[in-house]
């Protein structure tokens, strides 16, 4: 099957063919004729086959017709990592080069006044994390009642890093009546029981196994002590033939060790991780491509969707802890159908992440011994005994069966419940801390009251005595004029006291002027 059997249009088809694609890929096929009928799509396909192209294509027909008005997309695309968003964007750019089609990034790290000017002008597709597509929205600057196409890309990836919520607050915005596609490179339970709630009636597409590993991958794996990492990665790095490889360690603090390490020796390295500035991050992927830079030291922010198809090695300085992330890592290499190895460097306290990564792939990763470094073996399969030290022989790991399957579902349902009974403890252990923090709020109310009625008993009491001390000394000023004599006192008072009249001499009725106390020159004479 060709291209012009998928029933693109003139102009997609002109550009597929001006990128050098003649052929489309099996879910390719499988997809685009379902996204042009207008049906929602749950699409699963490992890394490196084309799931970018599977909706893009698609997508730009239908959105050839119409126009977008101011910050309300016609289109949105979800993507976990601001990689993948740059890298949709450029697809766009490849294949919608022929449209009028208008699409904006809205990412992290980036400035806010060009993302502001390009959804003022109006948007057909738009590009976006959630953390920043929220931001925006909170602004007031994008409206989603206008969406009528919705992707959500690598799934489990958001998922993994818990933007579930975020995602279901997004699509909730989305009032209008949309179309909606699901692509992933795994499909764990938890992302079809979410596929239900967002997806009515969906095309479910899979064209190979859930977590497969590529054929065109050559994987391996060594054994080693903690302390031999480092020169066991030199050495692979000498006597395989790398043009170019991706390092990946679980730790970003350890990307940075590793990267100090290789430079030391005189190795073209350069570090890739989340804690660096967006432009630092393209600037550094730029030249990878380009061939400046020959080894990239990275964390699992690399490790999904990152489009770079002449990736010859891919090393696990680490482990992943969990068994998807194995398969994104190696998923970098062998892309095309180019040919690609995958090394891993296990330390014998991985044995469980080993197991649990064999029994995802289906298959046993075959161990290699490295010259001049000694081997170990993992704690799974250490032997009792003398002879603990000597490698087992690599024996191809039977088929999974019917039953393992099954048993493997049951446990990871259990794990799922466990979780779930978990979060409704802590929510219950939350529910009771603010309850507690209620009482005693409502105990410090209680206090503050009583002692406010103690403070106005005290006031009344101050009150009570004041009264008490006024009424006495009214009392008080009472007694002292009771004492007081009624015409008046003092030393005016007593003399008036003692010129009183009654205390005269009575002379009867001698006339005035004949008695003994009447002077001489006063008495009257008869004349």
């Amino acid at each position: 099957m060709s291209f012009p059997e998928l029933g693109l249009s003139e102009g997609v088809l002109r550009a597929v063919a001006e990128a050098g694609y003649e052929h489309p890929t099996p879910i390719q096929k499988q997809a685009i004729p379902q996204v042009l009928m207008g049906r929602d799509v749950l699409g699963c396909a490992q890394t490196g086959t084309g799931k970018t192209a599977g909706f893009t294509l698609p997508m730009i027909d239908i959105l050839s017709e119409g126009r977008a008005k101011a910050r309300m997309p016609r289109s949105l695309i979800l993507e976990p990592t601001r990689e993948l968003a740059a890298q949709v964007a450029d697809a766009f750019e490849v294949y919608g080069k022929h449209s009028k089609l208008t699409t904006a990034l809205l990412i992290g790290g980036v400035s806010f006044t060009e993302q502001f000017q390009k959804l003022d002008r109006g948007v057909d597709v738009l590009i976006a994390t959630p953390g920043r597509l929220l931001d925006m929205v909170e602004r007031g600057k994008v409206l989603m009642s206008n969406v009528g196409f919705l992707v959500i890309d690598e799934a489990d990836r958001m998922l993994d890093m818990g933007f579930i919520p975020d995602v279901e607050r997004i699509v909730g915005m989305i009032t209008k009546k949309h179309q909606t596609l699901f692509f992933s490179a795994t499909m764990p339970p938890e992302i079809r029981r979410l596929s239900s709630r967002f997806l009515t009636e969906p095309k479910e597409i899979s064209v190979s196994p859930p977590a497969s590993v590529a054929e065109t991958v050559e994987q391996a794996m060594a054994v080693v002590q903690p302390r031999d990492k480092r020169a066991a990665l030199r050495t692979l790095l000498r006597t395989q033939v790398v043009k170019n490889a991706l390092l990946f360690c679980n730790r970003k603090r350890d990307v940075g060790v590793l990267h100090r390490s290789l430079e030391r020796h005189g190795y073209n390295a350069d570090a890739l991780h989340g804690d660096l500035e967006q432009w630092q991050r393209t600037e550094t992927l730029d030249k990878f491509k380009a061939g400046d830079i020959r080894l990239l030291v990275c964390s699992d922010v690399a490790a999904r969707g990152l489009d770079i198809p002449a990736v010859g090695h891919v090393f696990n300085f680490d482990v992943p802890t969990h068994a998807e992330d194995y398969v994104h890592r190696i998923g970098r290499t062998g892309r095309a159908g180019r040919k690609g190895h995958a090394f891993t460097l296990a330390t014998p306290e991985d044995g469980k992440y080993i197991a649990s990564i064999e029994r995802l792939i289906g298959t046993r990763i075959p161990r290699v011994d490295i010259e001049k470094v000694a081997g170990a073996e993992l704690g799974e399969e250490t032997r009792k005994g003398r002879g603990g030290g000597r490698r087992k022989p690599d024996k191809p790991a039977p088929a999974e069966t019917d039953g393992r399957k099954e048993e493997s579902r049951k446990e990871e349902s259990r794990k799922e419940e466990s979780r779930k009974q978990e979060s409704r403890k802590q929510d219950g252990r939350k529910q009771e801390s603010r309850k507690q923090d209620d009482r005693k709020q409502d105990d410090r109310k209680q206090d503050g009251r009583k002692q406010d009625g103690r403070k106005q008993d005290g006031r009344k009491q101050d009150g009570r005595k004041q009264d008490d001390r006024k009424q006495d000394g009214r009392k008080e000023d009472g007694r002292k004029k009771e004492r007081r004599p009624k015409d008046g006192g003092g030393r005016k008072d007593s003399r008036r006291q003692r010129d009183r009249i009654e205390d005269a001499p009575d002379h009867g009725n001698t006339p005035f002027g004949k008695t003994d106390q009447v002077p001489a020159f006063l008495k009257r004479t008869a004349g």
